[in-house]
Parts: C-alpha cells; sequence; structure tokens
C-alpha cells in the first residue's frame, strides 16, 4: 500500500461527468475551484444546477463523448453503472480518455470498466471515503483509495490525482481487491450498526453517559452518509 501519487506536473483537465447527482456536484464544486473544465450528463436533466455552476451540461451522450474530454468521471450508482457504461456509444471517443470511477466498492467497477471498455481507454479506479457532509468543510486529512488498474498516460492520471492531493486529503494507494476486503469489514459493520440504532430510536437525553453519546452520534452519522 502506497500513501503518495506521482510528482508528475499537474496540468487542467477537461471532465466530463457521468452522473450528475448529489455526489457528482460535490466532487465538480471543487474540481472548478482548482481551474479544471467541467461537463456533465446525467438521466436526470440537471441543467438548471450546471447553469448555476458553470458547466455545460449535455442531454446527448454522442455529444458529450465527442467533447474532447481528458477524464470521464463516472459517478453513477453501483446497481446502474453496468447499464449506463453499455448504453454508451463508446465508439464516438475521439481520442484515448482516463475513465475514473468513484464508486464505494472497487472490484466491481473494475471489471465492467474492462470489460466494456475500448482497450486503448485507460481506467484509474477511486474512492473517495468522504461525501457532501464530511467533506463540507474541506478535504484535508480525508481518505482517499485509488488503484491505477490500466494507465499508460501518467500525465493525465497524476494531474486527476492531484485534484485530490492539493487538497490535504491522504492519498491510499491500494488494489480494488484490498479495498473491498477492508470495507466489507469496516463499513458494513459501521452501516449495520448505525441503522440498527436508527430503527431502535435512540435520541440524546440529559442524563447520557459518554457511551450513549457515542451511540447517538454513530446514529447521526449513519443518516449523514447515506
Amino acid at each position: 500500500m502506497s500513501s503518495s501519487s506521482s510528482s508528475l506536473p499537474s496540468q487542467t483537465l477537461k471532465i466530463g461527468i457521468v452522473g450528475f447527482g448529489k455526489f457528482g456536484q460535490f466532487l465538480a464544486k471543487t474540481m472548478i475551484k482548482q481551474g479544471h473544465t467541467i461537463r456533465a450528463t446525467s438521466r436526470t436533466d440537471n441543467s438548471q444546477i450546471c447553469d448555476q455552476l458553470g458547466i455545460s451540461f449535455f442531454r446527448d451522450v454522442v455529444a458529450f463523448l465527442e467533447a474532447d474530454n481528458d477524464v470521464i468521471l463516472i459517478s453513477t450508482s453501483i446497481l446502474s453503472l453496468s447499464e449506463v457504461l453499455k448504453s454508451m456509444p463508446l465508439h464516438c471517443l475521439k481520442r484515448q480518455t482516463l475513465f475514473v470511477d468513484v464508486l464505494s466498492v472497487k472490484e466491481h467497477p473494475r471489471n465492467v470498466l474492462l470489460q466494456v471498455l475500448p482497450e486503448e481507454m485507460d481506467v484509474l479506479c477511486t474512492h473517495p471515503m468522504f461525501g457532501p457532509e464530511s467533506g463540507k468543510n474541506g478535504w484535508k486529512d480525508l481518505a482517499f483509495m485509488y488503484d491505477k488498474v490500466r494507465v499508460r498516460v501518467e500525465a493525465t492520471c497524476s494531474s486527476f490525482l492531484h485534484i485530490f492531493e492539493c487538497e490535504g486529503c491522504r492519498m491510499m494507494e491500494m488494489s480494488c481487491e484490498e479495498h473491498d476486503k477492508l470495507a466489507a469489514r469496516s463499513q458494513f459493520l459501521s452501516h449495520a450498526i448505525g441503522r440498527i440504532l436508527s430503527e431502535m430510536g435512540i435520541d440524546s437525553t440529559s442524563i447520557n453517559t459518554k457511551s450513549f453519546e457515542t451511540l447517538v452520534k454513530l446514529k447521526d452519522e449513519h443518516w449523514k452518509h447515506i
């Protein structure tokens, strides 16, 4: 496991985001702040939000793929990933492009990307281990996992990773397999306990013990991250 990305000089990127929900919008705001050009496409009409952010929204997927993106960022749901990718006319891509996913599991998107994408496309699997709530005050010291699954153009990959590195993220290079093994234990346990506490309806009281306060906080964090 490595904790740093490449030291190649960073460049401004043209990044196309597929799936412009809350998480895609959350990432886009920091990318825009850093000077990157963002485009978006989504099944939902997010043109109004894109107008507010100064982002080009593409209803036509062909036009989106022909827009000369350096990076195509996949921010769909886990369940819809395969369907969305297979529905895209990838033959319309004009040049070699880095495909990046930001899903919370890693082996599944890696396998789908390698299966569906043309062989000449680069693949970077990532998991920003934070979201709109936990990252609302900045990304410093928040974990960012990545796996360079198939990377030939190091400059583009390095520039993408620099987006998170320069915000102060803890850069964690590990395989998709290792990530999923670790996540299966840590995330499942925390989500399971959080859901049980939520269903029990526990709330803070005037006579909380420290241990009970910890349980209330865990329940509250559970709802912030779903």
